[in-house]
This record gives structure tokens, sequence and C-alpha cells, in this order.
């Protein structure tokens, strides 16, 4: 008996060595053309570099309401998003609940309006307070 239950046991182990074997196998072939498609796709994006568009980096003048936020110096909209969401961080303006809502403290409810707005709603406010 105790013969027949270590053949059985050499039977058992010898079975999951020869599955490694296979899966590497599958797992090379299978790596190969992922590996071509890896290979072309980092070869396109350095022929076509894309640009931002001009209208974005063009400097901006904000209104009096909005300066007293991002500051009165002329910048492109990219930088004045930017800094207003710096503002909003900086004071924990954001909704604790609902993330997409902007709850406004005095000077931002200025710009905005209400007290509050979401994320969305607050970049097309933004826009009509720059020149």
């Amino acid at each position: 008996m105790a013969t027949a239950k270590k053949a059985a046991a050499k039977k058992t182990a010898a079975k999951p060595a020869a599955q490694p074997a296979a899966k590497k196998a599958a797992a090379k072939t299978a790596a190969q053309p992922a590996a071509k498609k890896a290979a072309a796709k980092k070869a396109a994006p350095a022929a076509a570099k894309r640009t931002p568009s001009a209208a974005f980096m063009k400097p901006m003048t904000p209104s009096a309401a909005l300066a007293a936020i991002v500051g009165a110096k002329a910048l492109p909209r990219t930088e004045i998003t930017r800094k207003v969401w710096e503002y909003i961080k900086k004071n924990s303006l954001q909704d604790k609940v609902e993330k997409r809502m902007i709850n406004a403290d005095a000077k931002l409810k200025e710009v905005l309006g209400k007290a509050q707005v979401s994320m969305f709603e607050m970049t097309k406010i933004i826009s009509s307070h720059l020149k």
C-alpha cells in the first residue's frame, strides 16, 4: 500500500511541472504580436507630435472679480483654470460628498454668481470673465 501511495504522489507531482512549460510557450507566442503592436505604437507618436491650440494659449485678461483669485496679469485660459483649482483646493471649497460640486466662498461667489456650481459649469462661467 505504501508503494502505491508513493507512486500516486509521483504522478501528481509530475503533472504540474509539465503545465508551466506549456503555459510559458503559450505566453511567448501570445506576447510576440503584442510586442510588435507596442513597438508600432511607440513609433507613431514620435512622428506626429501634438501641439496645443493657439486659442487656448492666447493670454486673456481676467475681470476684477477673477483677478482677486488668479491675479491681474494676463494668462492663457489653461493657466487661469489651473490657478482657480489651486484656490479651490487650498481653501477646501470642493464638496466633500459630491466632488463635482464647488462651494463658493465670498471671493469665488463674486465670480460664479451662485453659492454652489458644478465643475463643468464653473469653466463656462469663468470664460465669461475673460477678455
